[in-house]
């Protein structure tokens, strides 16, 4: 295993890892930044994902976990610059992005219109995840996937399901071309009832502010909605695709 230490921001390689705090950085290297032992641990499942282990160097670390690993001891002061979260957690990794597809036998696809925050951008991912859904579709207009707070919501569950970046509209055309139902939300929808569940379906969920686009509405199967029982005008986008999510699957 090869150990560096690095001492200076003049580091070479420590200006390349700066970079990738911001998502023009990210996409030019086609890298990104975990931080944590979790979701280090769920990167290395996969054994090209890591590329770079990044420790404190204030930290004890047995080094034979990562005897395949190149790990680069960073001084505390240039460690924070990279830490994504206030009381760092002493490990950061560099991940490639890896392309990624639909796969053959999906039959359960969350579907994602302009979702701009991160937090729930990564929830949704989570909680599809925790679905048993097979990918979820990032349409035009969502935030990156890569993003510090993502990742930190989805919990390494971007590592368990494709997570595709592409059109919806394009992504509609093949679900419909599998003969999957395609479900959109909307406040003019159905209310949930027993019919509407199906063992496939593709569900559309979108902007935290406006919804979903009326052009993708137009090209769903079914219009849905959940009861607002008390004086709340709306739910959290995460919250009703959760709950969408489960209860298509007949839970």
């Amino acid at each position: 295993m090869n150990v560096q230490y690095i001492q200076s921001a003049q580091n070479k390689k420590f200006k390349e890892w700066r970079k990738l705090l911001k998502r023009r950085g990210r996409e030019k290297a086609g890298l990104y930044l975990i931080e944590g032992p979790h979701l280090v641990e769920e990167a290395l499942e996969d054994p090209d994902v890591v590329q770079e282990l990044l420790l404190n160097g204030d930290q004890d670390v047995v080094f034979e976990l990562y005897e395949d690993m190149m790990v680069y001891q960073l001084n505390t002061d240039l460690f924070k610059e990279l830490a994504m979260t206030e009381n760092p957690q002493g490990m950061l990794a560099v991940c490639k992005m890896k392309s990624s597809e639909l796969p053959k036998e999906a039959t359960r696809v969350l579907l994602l219109d302009a979702v701009q925050d991160p937090g729930n951008l990564g929830t949704l991912i989570r909680t599809a995840d925790a679905a048993g859904l097979d990918a979820v579709y990032l349409g035009e207009g969502c935030v990156d996937q890569y993003n510090e707070k993502t990742l930190r919501s989805a919990q390494g569950s971007h590592f368990h399901l494709p997570v595709i970046r592409l059109s919806l509209f394009e992504a509609i055309v093949q679900l419909k071309e599998q003969a999957i139902p395609i479900y959109g939300t909307s406040l003019a929808g159905t209310e949930l009832s027993s019919d509407l569940r199906q063992h496939r379906f593709a569900l559309l969920v979108g902007n935290e502010a406006n919804g979903v686009h009326p052009d993708l509405l137009d090209q769903t199967d079914f219009s849905i909605k959940i009861p607002i029982y008390g004086q709340a005008e709306s739910l959290n986008v995460a919250v009703a695709a959760g709950i969408l999510m489960y209860y298509l699957r007949g839970l």
